[in-house]
């Protein structure tokens, strides 16, 4: 009797450090949080595409989220280009639901920038990782080489009509929004502030964003030169997506333009 009880005492004691070591390895995730939902496919797509200019839409390489795997090639492009939606910002270090942003890639920033979303996203999809685990071992691939500046300049388009974003570079703001801010984004790996002559608070363009540098140090290498559209290229773009706003308010509220921001990175 008394071998029993010690016996399964010494169960639940490793089963209640191992509870223990589990919650001090995964801070503030829930049974469930890390699972997205599926967005429609045609919505997916189409929402996907809207990055891109439209003479590139056809011909450009398709990625889709499945939230049990990370994200797959719906259609294989011909012209070095791919979009997807991206549905976590690993340099937050948390899991939201409401993380919606329409991305494009040239070739180049296709090999080096977009593997970072491939990863984080089978990361999350597993449920094995809490949102700190994932943004330190992104951290630690960077700085040991896993992961590579692009090597020559590229864009990135990102031409929709709404995007639900982070409205900061502060990792201690963690306010997300639907705004409107059509614009280009082209790769400046390394690049800070100090090299245009400008503080980080300066609001002339070209506006420079480099998110993973606010977890790696002043600088980063997934810096961009972000440049908004002009004002008439952006009403066009508006008024063109107008249908597909349409159809993202109706599966989600939240996609409702909040604000047609001039720099979504303050």
């Amino acid at each position: 009797m008394t071998k029993n009880c010690l016996l399964i005492s010494g169960r639940t004691i490793l089963w209640v450090l191992f509870i223990f070591s589990t919650a001090m390895q995964c801070p503030g995730q829930t049974t469930g949080d890390w699972k997205l939902e599926k967005m429609p496919t045609d919505l997916e797509t189409d929402f996907a595409l809207s990055a891109l200019p439209p003479q590139l839409r056809s011909n450009a390489t398709v990625y889709l989220l499945n939230p049990e795997k990370g994200y797959y090639i719906s259609r294989q492009g011909t012209n070095g280009f791919v979009c997807f939606i991206a549905r976590t910002e690993w340099e937050w270090a948390e899991f939201r639901q409401d993380v919606a942003t329409p991305i494009s890639y040239d070739a180049e920033g296709a090999k080096t920038i977009m593997p970072v979303y491939l990863d984080v996203a089978v990361m999350r999809s597993s449920g094995k990782y809490s949102p700190v685990q994932i943004r330190d071992t992104i951290i630690a691939r960077i700085k040991r080489g896993y992961y590579k500046a692009p090597s020559r300049p590229g864009i990135s388009y990102m031409e929709a009509p709404v995007m639900r974003v982070y409205t900061s570079n502060n990792p201690n703001n963690n306010n997300v929004a639907s705004v409107s801010m059509p614009h280009y984004m082209y790769y400046a790996p390394y690049l800070t502030h100090s090299d245009l002559g400008l503080d980080s608070n300066s609001a002339q363009e070209p506006f420079l964003v480099n998110p993973d540098a606010m977890v790696l140090g002043k600088k980063g290498p997934y810096t961009y030169l972000i440049t908004p559209l002009n004002e008439t290229e952006t009403a066009k773009i508006r008024e063109s997506g107008q249908a597909l706003l349409k159809r993202l308010e109706d599966y989600k509220p939240y996609f409702k333009v909040e604000d047609a921001m001039s720099n979504h990175h303050q």
